[in-house]
């Protein structure tokens, strides 16, 4: 199935790209959530009247996620958790736990922008975290998880 994108999509394509993809990712995922259309003729000279409106929004979402990061660099989370004697955790500590702390801070973020290729933390330690603002923006906290009790791992 052959769409244009209308907005940049990682490992796909830029804002404009005309793109082969499996007809259920097409169908199910880029045209209901508004981020590719079918590219028909009508299709392309609609989106031709409408690149330059695009390309601004696209502009102006990059500018805010830079702000954004800039802000979010500096940062350092402290999380506090359940800790056992060698330093680990009971549980763990998610993506959740991560943006409510950064919103806590008086920042912007949302559970999805975090990423943990990991999976979650689970012991004490200072940890960097990325933050996916934007498909060309990224930025790392501090996250410093220590236990409740005051033990230190050993």
């Amino acid at each position: 199935m052959e769409v244009i994108l209308l907005e940049k999509i990682h490992r796909l394509g830029n804002l404009g790209d005309k793109v082969n993809v499996a007809p259920g990712y097409g169908r199910n995922f880029l045209i209901p959530n508004r981020k590719a259309v079918p590219a028909t003729a009508a299709n392309v000279a609609r989106f031709e009247e409408q690149r330059a409106e695009l390309e601004r929004v696209q502009a102006d979402a990059l500018g805010r996620a830079q702000a954004r990061a800039t802000q979010l660099t500096d940062m350092m989370l402290t999380i506090a958790a359940k800790a056992g004697a060698e330093g680990k955790l009971f549980g763990s500590v998610g993506t959740l736990d991560i943006a409510e702390a950064i919103v806590a801070q008086g920042a912007e973020c949302e559970k999805r922008e975090v990423r943990l290729p990991e999976g979650p933390l689970r012991e004490i330690g200072e940890f960097d975290v990325e933050i996916h603002l934007h498909p060309d923006v990224n930025a790392t906290v501090k996250v410093k998880i220590v236990s409740e009790d005051g033990v230190s791992a050993a």
